[in-house]
């Protein structure tokens, strides 16, 4: 009998050409692996904002950058940062990836990132010299240096004002540390021990996920698994492209205001039209406000997943999150706008756009999907910064604390 990770195994009847319920069991099992590295980021990080708050993610990647499958539990916001990361990484680092590797990142003007205390890394996974894909995760820092402690204030009017910027660069090379970036990184941090535990957290949460790749890839073959992607992507776009078209044709629009930048922009616009004809849905943010000096601003990766998140909440939420799902949705808006940022812009409070960009998805298909559509909920994401200096052993602490708010109603529900 053939071993399971053993060449023939690979090549058998059976590998090669998965039936509808060998690439279910295979799609449970990359589920098994992100799901994995999620729980063991958490219970292993130093920072109460990732073992208690849980703000972090994890997912496995493409060799193209696709995502194939994210943790459950993982926030839809930062797989726009784990994705953008990747292309960056792809660029810049892509004929020179080696086993091993792995790389930290978090600005969202030159990364792919969406703020500067999600740090992202990614590891490049091989199996026998072959590229199967990344394991990624996000974490975000309770510190990443700055004007004020925790890099989240309101009233920060440029970038290098919310903390310490990091392109896409080697963490480890060929597995071994970096020692220059990591001091680089840690010199920037108010809490630098509690930073390397976290960075720590993140590398042993990438080598768990690689390994648990490995595993599969050997029992399946790289091919295989390749293959099985395809169809994993190929599924969630059917599936969610039959709910469009469950949608009546036309044309819905929708506006809503912002209050303020926490500096001297008030009642900007977000506005929206949606199209939708047959299979096809297109958002276009044109009329949406320019950028604004406060650091309310998203760039256009964020604006994405929350585009994203919102189709899938109307139309189907039960459908995998994975490349099939960015396929659908066709997205156009103004360069230098509020929802698609340019340099130098500030972008720490980005939430709380991205959440205005899901309710004005919402109130725009409510006349189409009212069974489905919430009434306007709490509309912000609200984090206070505790910071000081503990008189009991001189050291200094940061604790983020997320405020939430009401929900709107909905069919045969009221609000809460």
């Amino acid at each position: 009998m053939n071993e399971p990770g053993s060449a023939s195994a690979r090549s058998a009847p059976g590998h090669d050409a998965l039936d509808p319920i060998g690439l279910e069991i295979l799609a449970n099992g990359l589920r098994s692996v992100v799901d994995e590295t999620f729980h063991s980021l958490m219970r292993s990080a130093y920072s109460t904002n990732i073992k208690e708050r849980r703000d972090h993610s994890t997912g496995f990647l493409d060799p193209s950058g696709r995502l194939i499958c994210q943790a459950a539990e993982s926030l839809p916001i930062h797989l726009a940062s784990m994705m953008g990361m990747v292309r960056r990484v792809l660029e810049r680092h892509g004929d020179t990836l080696g086993e091993g590797d792995i790389f930290v990142a978090n600005d969202p003007h030159t990364a792919g990132g969406t703020h500067l205390p999600d740090i992202n890394m990614a590891m490049p996974v091989f199996v026998e010299g072959r590229l199967l894909g990344f394991m990624c995760n996000l974490a975000h820092h309770a510190d990443i240096g700055g004007a004020v402690p925790g890099s989240m204030s309101g009233g920060l009017s440029e970038i290098y004002q919310e903390g310490l910027r990091i392109p896409a660069v080697r963490l480890f090379r060929r597995g071994e540390l970096v020692s220059d970036v990591m001091d680089l990184l840690l010199l920037n941090a108010r809490l630098p021990g509690e930073r390397r535990g976290d960075y720590f957290a993140q590398v042993a949460a990438c080598r768990l996920g690689a390994r648990r790749m490995e595993d599969i890839a050997g029992r399946y073959g790289v091919d295989t698994l390749a293959a099985a992607s395809d169809r994993l992507i190929e599924a969630t776009e059917k599936r969610l492209r039959r709910a469009v078209a469950d949608v009546p044709d036309g044309t819905y629009r929708f506006r809503d205001l912002m209050d303020d930048d926490g500096l001297q922009c008030e009642d900007f616009p977000i506005q929206v039209s949606v199209t939708v004809r047959g299979e096809r849905i297109a958002f276009d943010f044109t009329g949406t406000s320019p950028q604004v000096p406060g650091n309310i601003n998203a760039t256009l990766n964020s604006t994405q997943a929350a585009v994203c998140y919102a189709v899938k909440a109307l139309l189907d939420p039960e459908v995998e999150h994975n490349q099939g799902v960015l396929n659908v949705v066709e997205i156009h808006t103004e360069r230098g706008s509020l929802v698609d940022a340019t340099f130098p812009a500030p972008v720490a409070g980005r939430a709380h756009t991205c959440q205005r960009v899901v309710d004005v998805i919402i109130g725009a298909l409510a006349p189409a999907l009212p069974r489905a559509a919430v009434a306007a909920a709490n509309g912000a994401n609200t984090t206070a910064v505790f910071a000081g200096r503990d008189p009991r052993t001189g050291e200094s602490y940061v604790y983020l604390e997320t405020l939430g708010g009401g929900f709107g109603g909905r069919y045969g529900r009221d609000g809460g």
